[in-house]
């Protein structure tokens, strides 16, 4: 029997999903969403709070703030309510009702930016906004998942180690690009266990991180229209970039098989399809991609035919999707073979 005392306390870390059942390729899918945060981000959350309060920048009384499009703020919000924490998420208009709604429950107080920063879009201008909140009032404590190594550090012991210990042969590990702290604490941790582990990143078309133009983007998660503090590009092998149809049409293949899963695990499984259908023929890869959400709190978004008609047209009038990209990041010169 287990019995915990804190929500965070339960975060099963050894569940794999083998897709061949939905896309017939050999990719399997670490789930990250068997907690009670229902992400991958209830990693960062606690392990940035915890030493907060180890080094004395967060004490009773607090109220922590943070930017998020949903997720971290979801953790943020479950973890300030058990420790006794204040807690204001800033937000914009793409965060999923059902997140905000979340967050709420656990009592945070939701600000929701609508006007972009006409250089650094709506996530220029969250941060703006929290830094001002932060100047206005000392009991204000801002983690700052965007530079705070304990973002990555979490990945860097838990994440990284996780998928070595199932997948001693692993030849390649598809990661998500938001805050880029997952992607640097897996980076870091199989660069320096000196594992022949080739890190392709995914990110969603229109974000600014590897150096593309910012274009509109209509699903919260993975993306930045601020490139990461966070990021070292040489800790990347590979990039795919990924269209915010193809992360649909990833999301509802899944479902249709039963897997709901989120945007975030939609864009990344559809990189990892893309990467891998440009291998050779005949080649045998051990291939894992980190699935970072469930797709519950996308049911008023993604998985809503008027949502999507609304945002992207009626899916049987689509032509061809925009091919995601493969490429290597900024300053490194390997490709797909």
């Amino acid at each position: 029997m287990t019995v915990i005392s804190a929500p965070y306390e339960i975060n099963v870390d050894d569940v794999f999903v083998d897709l061949r059942s939905v896309f017939d390729v050999p990719l399997f899918l670490k789930y990250e969403g068997l907690n009670l945060a229902g992400s991958v981000k209830l990693k960062a959350a606690l392990g940035m709070v915890l030493a907060a309060e180890r080094d004395g920048t967060l004490t009773p009384g607090d109220v922590l703030v943070e930017s998020s499009s949903g997720n971290l703020g979801i953790a943020l919000s479950m973890i300030a309510a058990n420790r006794g924490y204040g807690f204001v998420c800033v937000t914009d208009s793409r965060c999923n009702p059902a997140s905000r709604r979340l967050m709420e429950s656990f009592g945070a107080r939701v600000l929701v930016i609508s006007r972009p920063d006409k250089e650094r879009g709506l996530l220029g201008a969250r941060i703006d906004y929290v830094r001002r909140l932060v100047d206005f009032d000392p009991n204000y404590v801002w983690l700052n998942q965007y530079v705070n190594p304990h973002n990555w550090l979490a990945h860097y012991r838990s994440t990284g180690p996780a998928v070595a210990a199932q997948f001693p042969e692993l030849d390649v590990l598809f990661v998500g690009a938001g805050t880029t702290g997952t992607l640097m604490g897996c980076a870091r941790y199989f660069r320096e266990q000196r594992r022949p582990v080739r890190i392709v990143a995914v990110d969603s078309v229109g974000s600014v991180t590897f150096g593309g133009p910012a274009l509109t983007r209509h699903i919260p998660g993975l993306g930045a229209g601020v490139r990461p503090e966070l990021l070292e590009d040489g800790l990347v092998d590979e990039v795919v970039m990924v269209p915010e149809r193809d992360t649909l049409e990833s999301c509802h293949a899944m479902a249709r098989q039963g897997f709901l899963f989120g945007g975030s695990t939609g864009t990344v499984v559809s990189g990892a399809l893309r990467w891998l259908a440009g291998r050779p023929r005949g080649e045998r890869l051990t291939a894992v991609a980190l699935s970072p959400d469930q797709g519950d709190r996308y049911l008023d978004t993604l998985y809503d035919p008027g949502w999507v008609e609304e945002h992207f047209g009626d899916p049987r009038t689509w032509d061809a999707a925009v091919p995601a990209t493969v490429a290597a990041p900024p300053q490194l010169v390997t490709s797909v073979g």
